[in-house]
């Protein structure tokens, strides 16, 4: 309808993400983008799994600021459950706020946690995501 909904809107299309996927967050904290957790959940139909569920999943949603640990590691601990031909939504401050991730630092963690950096792009007034396959060996 209005100018301001179309990226709500488009959320789902952005992430690819559809009814039924099957999505897990990590990360989560009080200064999430609530709006954006939300039309998540209703592009897939349902809330998100939590760090602690054992279901193998579509995708991952990872919050993450500079200054919460060991990207690499993280990177690595998230792939656990996601399913062959997943996605990891790498979720940092924009640049300009406080613990933001540069995109080098990005690049290099995916890199060393056999993840490719295949886009990235602006969701949110706070938060930039960037999306994160498995490599593939041919």
């Amino acid at each position: 309808m209005s100018e301001a909904k179309a990226p709500e809107e488009s959320i789902a299309a952005q992430l690819n993400l559809k009814d039924g996927d099957y999505v897990q967050e990590f990360g989560y904290d009080d200064d999430v983008d609530a709006d954006l957790r939300g039309r998540i959940e209703d592009a897939i139909g349902s809330e998100l799994f939590d760090e602690d569920a054992q279901e193998v999943v579509d995708a991952v949603v990872l919050w993450w600021r500079d200054g919460d640990g060991d990207l690499v590691d993280e990177l690595v601990d998230v792939q656990t459950t996601l399913d062959d031909g997943g996605v990891v939504w790498l979720l940092t401050p924009k640049a300009g706020r406080q613990d933001h991730v540069s995109p080098a630092d990005i690049q290099e963690a995916a890199s060393t946690a056999g993840l490719h950096v295949t886009s990235a792009a602006r969701v949110s007034p706070d938060w930039t995501v960037s999306r994160l396959t498995p490599k593939r060996n041919f």
